[in-house]
């Protein structure tokens, strides 16, 4: 069976045209040409089946044959707050397997501990549609731009929040444990601290403001890994 090729194009429907890097990709790398099929993705939960109608140097043509609407693969919302780590590449490796795995929104924190507090979104931006296209995910995640924790944390959001951490004298529940207690369909957010946790007074502050005190198991892990296995806990309770 011919393999589909999947291409990010958030305006398929209005358009006859792919994005100048998916039809860098269609062209340079594929070498599709007029009359080849492809698969469009608008990000908002449909497929397009179309055909290549000109495929001259930087520009790809489409014409549209079916619109393909895509239910929600999981009920709710799953949304990651984390403090980036030093090291960006291994913030990028979770990304893209959070994407793969199934989130819906993606935040970046700057906390007391922080070692990173820059986050070029245009990069993650990029990693996050590959994923998309890789793992044929219908909805694109959302990616926000990195906030203080104290501004996020003020924020109002629908459903329940946690806050990941690792000091023992404030009581902590098991997140999996507590997510199996929701509703499949309600909002979860959970905040992953940076790689020195956060600091005592954030932890403090977040349970002031309605966040539940969890913890991840009985390992200590890494920022990037405590954030995946956060995902994948929300993925695993909604089922």
């Amino acid at each position: 069976m011919k393999e589909v090729r999947f291409f990010y194009a958030p305006d398929a429907a209005s358009g006859n045209e792919l994005p100048s890097e998916e039809a860098m990709h269609a062209l340079r790398v594929l070498r599709l040409s007029t009359g080849d099929e492809i698969m469009l993705m608008d990000g908002q939960g449909n497929y397009y089946r179309a055909e290549v109608t000109l495929a001259h140097i930087k520009h790809c043509l489409y014409e549209i044959k079916e619109t393909i609407p895509q239910p929600r693969q999981w009920p709710g919302h799953i949304h990651l707050a984390i403090a980036p780590t030093k090291l960006m590449d291994r913030m990028e490796w979770m990304i893209e397997k959070a994407v793969e795995i199934g989130v819906d929104e993606i935040s970046f924190l700057n906390c007391q501990f922080s070692e990173r507090r820059i986050v070029k979104i245009p990069r993650a931006d990029k990693i996050v549609v590959s994923a998309v296209k890789q793992s044929h995910k219908a909805w694109k995640p959302q990616l926000n731009d990195m906030v203080s924790f104290k501004d996020f944390i003020l924020q109002p959001r629908q459903g329940h929040k946690f806050i990941a951490h690792c000091y023992e004298e404030i009581p902590r529940t098991y997140l999996f444990d507590e997510l199996r207690k929701l509703s499949p369909s309600e909002p979860a957010t959970v905040l992953v601290g940076p790689e020195g946790d956060f600091s005592l007074a954030e932890v403090q502050e977040a349970v002031r403001q309605g966040y539940q005190s969890v913890h991840l198991g009985e390992s200590r892990l890494r920022t990037e890994t405590a954030g995946l296995s956060a995902v994948m806990m929300m993925q695993l309770s909604k089922t």
